[in-house]
């Protein structure tokens, strides 16, 4: 289920942040805004991973006090001015929930377009609970910095510890450090 707020931006202003004072062609101009090329914003002192961190920090103590049975699982920038919140609750994710959570998150749409979605098959993992609960499952995790020469890994949830995620992968196993973690889904094996 996802619930969006506000009009969405159209594809290549969606992916290209130029400014919102004229439009010309098609694009608007006027006052640089950060871009967004390739998962990267130019013209922001914080990364994407950053600010997608801050974000969730910000919302799950919002919610908290509104509505302490969501449970926010994840935020992920889809632009410049467009992120989307995944909750999840103990008796389910629908619409209406979707459409509440939204309503409490209105303050954040003087700058962004908001969308909340349920977690779907691929449901997101950042924390050591998220990761304890996904153990002997196979999950996809993408990393900050390189480990062992990569920044991406696909395995077999090992064991969460407490400060670090220990993945089987085909070759061996990894222990990677939850602050590393910017990105992690369970596999959709199904």
């Amino acid at each position: 289920m996802r619930q969006t707020s506000r009009d969405g931006l159209s594809g290549l202003h969606s992916l290209l942040s130029l400014g919102s004072h004229h439009r010309t062609m098609g694009l608007e101009v006027g006052a640089l805004r950060p871009l967004l090329l390739r998962g990267l914003f130019f013209g922001m002192s914080a990364t994407v991973y950053e600010r997608e961190r801050d974000l969730q920090r910000e919302i799950a103590e919002s919610l908290a006090a509104e509505m302490p049975e969501v449970e926010v699982l994840a935020v992920e920038l889809a632009g410049p001015d467009r992120f989307c919140v995944y909750i999840d609750h103990a008796e389910g994710v629908d619409l209406a929930r979707c459409e509440r959570v939204s309503g409490a998150l209105r303050g954040y749409l003087e700058r962004y377009t908001v969308d909340v979605s349920s977690p779907g098959f691929e449901r997101p993992l950042r924390t050591r609970a998220h990761f304890a609960r996904a153990a002997g499952r196979r999950v996809a995790v993408r990393t900050e910095h390189e480990i062992n020469g990569r920044r991406r890994f696909r395995g077999e949830v090992a064991e969460a510890g407490a400060g670090a995620l220990a993945l089987s992968l085909g070759e061996g196993q990894v222990e990677i450090p939850y602050g590393e973690i910017v990105r992690g889904n369970l596999i959709d094996e199904g």
